[in-house]
This record gives C-alpha cells, structure tokens and sequence, in this order.
C-alpha cells in the first residue's frame, strides 16, 4: 500500500535535482521518466504535483486492490 507522506517525501527529492521520483512510486512510469528529464516540467509540474500527489497515491492504492481482488476471484 502506498502512503501520502513517503510521496511527499520523494517529492522533495526535487529540491536535490532529482525530480519525478514520486510519480514513480504513485505507478505513473511515463510521466515519472518526463519529469526526470525536464526537471519537473522546469519546476511547474513540479509545483503542481504538491497538489495532486493525494490523489495519485489514493488512485495507485485503488488499482492495486483492484488488481488484487480479481486475481483472488479469478
């Protein structure tokens, strides 16, 4: 399961020069590897991840059961 603080956590991690690392941990590869390379899209996707990085981890948590349960079912 996925967790809130440790995204925010890796979003600091921009602070260092490293950005994307928290879209990595919220599953979203594609745009974690373009964050990576622009450097937060120069700082403003960035900036706007510190307001969607709730709903990323709450979206990744959710295909996670999801993926679960259906491997349980099937």
């Amino acid at each position: 399961m996925r967790s809130t603080p440790v995204a925010y956590l890796f979003w600091f991690f921009c602070l260092i020069g490293v950005c994307g690392i928290h879209r990595f941990y919220a599953g979203r590869y594609w745009t974690g590897a373009l964050w990576l390379l622009t450097l937060g899209l120069l700082g403003i996707g960035q900036l706007v991840d510190l307001f969607l990085i709730p709903g990323m981890v709450r979206e990744a948590n959710l295909e996670r059961r999801i993926d679960y349960l259906e491997a349980r079912r099937g």
